[in-house]
């Protein structure tokens, strides 16, 4: 049996991203890190935040590197004006307009 074009895993106009917007918290590490690349990878603009500025930085590099849409800034998620300001950034990069929200930021 067949297939139906456009419905097979890994199609990538299936899962298409394109025009959307993402916030991953927590994006440098594990399971965030492998979200942050999937939704960009799928074509979505990805901002992600982490405590740590050095594995941060390294990260931006490394998507920087395959030409993926990713931003980043350094935020402790815990501290409600650190929050704030994140998501002032996100408001202004992404233009009022956020389609997803992936909470993964640990404690």
């Amino acid at each position: 049996m067949e297939e139906a074009k456009g419905n097979s895993p890994g199609n990538s106009k299936r899962w298409s991203l394109q025009g959307m917007t993402a916030l991953v918290t927590g994006g440098t590490k594990g399971i965030g890190h492998a979200i942050v690349e999937e939704l960009a990878e799928l074509g979505a603009i990805v901002h992600t935040c982490a405590r740590n500025k050095v594995e941060l930085d390294a990260c931006l590099l490394d998507w920087k590197a395959k030409d993926l849409r990713v931003s980043g800034s350094v935020c402790d998620v815990s501290s409600r004006p650190q929050r704030e300001e994140l998501m002032e950034t996100v408001n202004t990069l992404f233009h009022g307009k956020l389609n997803i929200l992936v909470n993964n930021a640990g404690g």
